[in-house]
């Protein structure tokens, strides 16, 4: 009997052995980083990641708008954060978070230059977050969406690139050319092709959105078709 109530009793001591040192450490694991600090990190880094992406999808001007480039440009945000959280008090752990980032490789190419600009922003983003400098990273986005957003409304009042391509018969070449002397001021030819059942050329335009240069195209008689296709060329170039 005297066995049995000794042995319950260390069992009981051990459990608060135990206790006592679960409880020491979750609280070495929340004295630098609180849950507290992890959300209101993780809450800006959503606010922050929106702009960006409500900026991305304002100042776009490419062919084909991608939502998923957008909501990457929030999870960079909000992934870079916690990262920085959680190794900006740690030297050890920083020197092995870079170790292990360095051997990581990203095959994804990136299409416009400004996919990567935007790439950078949100990292920069979420390295301002995750040091807890919340009003310098408001202030930073929020600066640099307005500079985006100013700079695509100036560069948008110029007249948009298109690629004009006319398959027609060698007879209609110069009444084609005379048609873009007059509707277009600023064309470049790109490329002409002539074969035995016709020709096709194809000509870089700057056109605003009102004009109908197809429609004009067609009228000419010995044009067989005409298409216009939407391209990020500066003209001229």
């Amino acid at each position: 009997m005297f066995i049995s109530t000794a042995y319950a009793a260390n069992g009981v001591n051990s459990l608060f052995k135990n206790d006592s040192t679960i409880s020491d450490y979750f609280f070495s694991q929340f004295q630098n980083l609180t849950p507290l600090k992890i959300a209101i990190g993780l809450a800006m880094g959503c606010l922050v990641g929106l702009i960006i992406a409500f900026v991305y999808k304002r100042c776009y001007r490419g062919v084909l708008y991608s939502p998923t480039f957008a909501m990457t440009l929030m999870m960079l945000t909000l992934i870079t954060t916690p990262v920085v959280m959680c190794i900006k008090s740690d030297i050890a752990l920083s020197m092995g978070m870079v170790g292990a980032l360095s051997i990581v490789r990203f095959r994804t190419a990136v299409k416009d230059p400004m996919d990567t600009a935007y790439m950078f922003w949100a990292l920069t983003m979420g390295i301002l977050l995750g040091a807890e400098l919340y009003v310098h990273a408001l202030a930073v986005v929020l600066c640099i969406g307005l500079i985006l957003m100013l700079m695509t409304f100036v560069r948008f009042r110029n007249p948009n690139s298109y690629l004009l391509v006319v398959h027609y018969d060698d007879y209609a070449e110069q009444e084609i050319t005379q048609l873009l002397r007059r509707t277009v001021r600023q064309r470049k030819l790109r490329s002409k092709t002539v074969t035995r059942s016709g020709a096709e050329m194809t000509v870089e335009v700057r056109l605003d959105s009102k004009q109908d240069l197809v429609s004009a195209v067609l009228n000419i008689e010995g044009v067989h078709d005409a298409t216009l296709v939407a391209c990020q060329v500066e003209a001229g170039s």
